[in-house]
């Protein structure tokens, strides 16, 4: 039996008891807090240091085309398919890929995030929050008026920077988004904030020197199977564990289109990092590629906003191909690298097979 939906006007459901204090702890009394971050602050976000140098590291999609920098290969040829809508910080680009679908993207960081912001007749819900480097709260307020929930793809840095600044937070009720929750030190994201990292001028309200995860909360918790109703659009949770123990997906059956965050996106996948699980990430591989006919296209959280649906059928036959060691593959410092046609697959070596299969 599905759940029912959501609605933020009668919710159903389990709410997160305790006050409405910001709190530094993942624990289920603790709801999000709303950002301190101003519209006049970023408004003046061109003006600020550009962050530039040499870099040895590959860009996510592909390595840079005649040129030492990752970010030479930009802009994706990919965006211009689709109308840009101006917003008054530079740091993010915003594009409408269909009626009330905006990609957030986020093109001065290695990463490429894209955070979703999907648009209904009664509220709104922002799928990942991004890097935490610009105002992304003030961003979504210039696109919508509707009451914004909040729901996370999986926990890593750069799909939860912005919780903080929001009242409404969705989330499963797991260990490791319980624990990414409480926020993350500096020295463990130094990197990420580095030069070789970020290529763009950056608002003037980001300290890359002390660049962290500001802790949140949560208010709800969320179930496979259930529908958030936006008002005129539904939108169904998918677990989809594999990269993050916690990752999920959503689905938009009405439009036919799957959100993937990062279970699928055009590029290296990451089957490699802390809390990733190669036999959880075929399995729901595998699951996904079940409902290839319910789904036209894919709207990754990296690099560019649409993909064919077909490749729901190459990632679940890429990730049998490695369980079952016929794939071929290249060894590095990290683990293995696999190549596929379109993405590749990083795991360790060898592959680890999962010992929690309570994780789907």
């Amino acid at each position: 039996m599905r759940a029912l939906p959501l609605l933020l006007t009668a919710i159903l459901l389990t709410a997160c008891s305790g006050d409405s204090s910001h709190t530094s702890s993942s624990s289920d009394a603790a709801p999000a807090n709303t950002g301190n971050e101003t519209a006049a602050s970023e408004a003046t976000a061109a003006q600020t240091d550009t962050a530039s140098g040499d870099t040895g590291i590959n860009n996510r999609g592909s390595e840079a085309a005649g040129g030492d920098n990752w970010w030479d290969e930009l802009p994706r040829a990919d965006w211009a398919n689709y109308k840009q809508v101006k917003t008054y910080n530079p740091w993010f680009e915003v594009y409408e890929i269909q009626k009330g679908i905006f990609a957030i993207y986020e093109p001065g960081q290695f990463e490429e995030v894209i955070s979703w912001l999907i648009v209904g007749n009664r509220q709104a819900l922002l799928f990942d929050t991004g890097l935490g480097m610009g105002d992304i709260r003030a961003v979504v307020k210039q696109l919508t008026k509707q009451p914004l929930l909040v729901l996370n793809s999986h926990s890593h840095y750069d799909h939860i920077g912005g919780n903080y600044q929001f009242d409404i937070i969705m989330a499963r009720n797991h260990p490791f988004t319980k624990e990414r929750a409480k926020g993350t030190a500096p020295e463990e994201l130094a990197l990420f904030a580095s030069k070789d990292w970020i290529w763009k001028q950056h608002p003037p309200s980001f300290d890359a020197n002390n660049y962290q995860t500001k802790p949140y909360g949560f208010t709800h918790w969320i179930e496979e199977g259930q529908f958030v109703d936006l008002g005129g659009v539904s939108l169904e949770i998918i677990y989809s564990p594999g990269h993050a123990p916690d990752g999920i997906v959503l689905i938009d059956h009405q439009r036919r289109l799957m959100f993937m965050g990062d279970t699928f996106y055009p590029g290296p996948l990451y089957a490699h990092l802390e809390g990733s699980d190669v036999q959880a990430y075929a399995a729901s591989a595998a699951k996904l590629a079940a409902m290839v006919d319910t789904v036209d296209y894919l709207l990754p959280s990296h690099n560019v906003p649409l993909a064919d649906s077909s490749f729901l059928i190459k990632l679940d036959e890429a990730l049998q191909a490695i369980l079952l060691e016929t794939a071929p593959y290249e060894t590095n410092e990290e683990g293995r690298e696999y190549t596929f046609e379109g993405f590749g697959v990083l795991t360790p070596d060898p592959p680890v097979a999962s010992t929690d299969m309570d994780l789907l």
